[in-house]
């Protein structure tokens, strides 16, 4: 089998991260051959720094390089649609970082664009990827907390004002919300809230801080989920059930989970360069997927459809537009 051949686009933080989490996987598995950023200059230092042979001052040069297998995109948000478009439309597959897109629409176009070229494109929520994830799946599934009546998560990290920037489509719900939203509409298995009742209040810049979500399902169920850019909090996840509950401690990008039979434990193997955020190795687990799609023919990963995609994007424009969270983009 021939190593899937990545082209990275920007060179942010993220984009380290998700490169020293490549470096833990086989070379004869997975490559990054080219970087491109809006400057030559920053995109050359990347290359150096991570050993990639090509380096591009512009997204377009990328799109037109013919080595490349599939494109991980980790710039801003506003720049998610607009290249995962360019990059399909150069015969691409894409797998782009979280949140996909700024709002439902962009994300309906993207996945529509996909569906026609009939290329692979997966929103890059690492969390869906994790052992721990399925580990939590199967003790649901086998039964022994009984039937889910509640979910819990809390997602809160002290955010620089830069990373609230209304400009750049901040904010805590497409910054951190994401990752509550998506660990429970995974719990109750993508089937659609009844109800949605959602409180947050705004920064002074227009972008939201504090969100509080409440997902009503049938027969009674629940998800409460809450997200902020104010203060650290517990960032853990519950699902309690009639029989008994489960934890999930760093529940975006876990390595164990406390179930009623004990703690299992997934330990990650350790980086060889610096991170920028926790655990950022555990991102091998998406491009595990990735390779595996691609090789297989599929233009979406089970583990995140993109009709999941769409689920979480609508409770995303849904709650944002409780708390009056209103970007550009979407105004077209």
């Amino acid at each position: 089998m021939a190593p899937t051949r990545w082209g990275f686009v920007s060179t942010g933080r993220i984009c380290n991260d998700f490169k020293v989490a490549l470096d833990t996987l086989p070379r004869e598995e997975h490559q990054v051959v080219a970087v491109a950023s809006r400057s030559l200059e920053t995109a050359q230092k990347f290359a150096q720094t991570h050993n990639i042979p090509a380096a591009y001052g512009s997204y377009a040069e990328l799109a037109a390089q013919e080595d490349i297998d599939v494109v991980y995109i980790g710039a801003i948000h506003p720049q998610h649609a607009p290249v995962t478009t360019m990059m399909l439309q150069a015969g691409k597959p894409v797998l782009c970082e979280k949140p996909m897109s700024v709002n439902s629409r962009e994300a309906r176009q993207m996945i529509g664009l996909a569906k026609e070229k009939n290329l692979f494109f997966m929103e890059a929520i690492w969390s869906r990827h994790f052992p721990a994830y399925k580990k939590v799946s199967e003790i649901i599934g086998s039964g022994v907390v009984g039937e889910v009546k509640m979910v819990t998560a809390c997602f809160g990290k002290v955010v620089p004002k830069a990373g609230l920037e209304r400009s750049i489509a901040g904010g805590g719900l497409l910054l951190l919300g994401i990752y509550p939203i998506q660990f429970a509409t995974m719990v109750f298995g993508g089937e659609e809230p009844e109800d949605i009742t959602v409180s947050g209040n705004l920064t002074d810049g227009g972008v939201d801080e504090t969100v509080t979500i409440v997902l009503k399902y049938s027969h009674n169920r629940m998800a409460t989920l809450v997200c902020s850019t104010a203060a650290n909090f517990a960032n853990e996840a519950y699902v309690y059930g009639t029989e008994g509950s489960v934890k999930i401690p760093f529940f975006w990008c876990p390595t164990e989970v406390i179930a009623p039979d004990g703690t299992h434990e997934f330990p990650l193997p350790p980086p060889e360069k610096p991170l920028n955020f926790e655990n950022s190795t555990g991102m091998r687990f998406e491009a595990m997927e990735v390779r595996r799609c691609l090789q297989e023919g599929l233009i979406e990963s089970p583990l995140m459809t993109h009709a999941m995609s769409l689920q979480i994007a609508g409770i995303l424009d849904q709650a944002r537009k409780v708390v009056g969270v209103v970007y550009d983009q979407d105004k077209e």
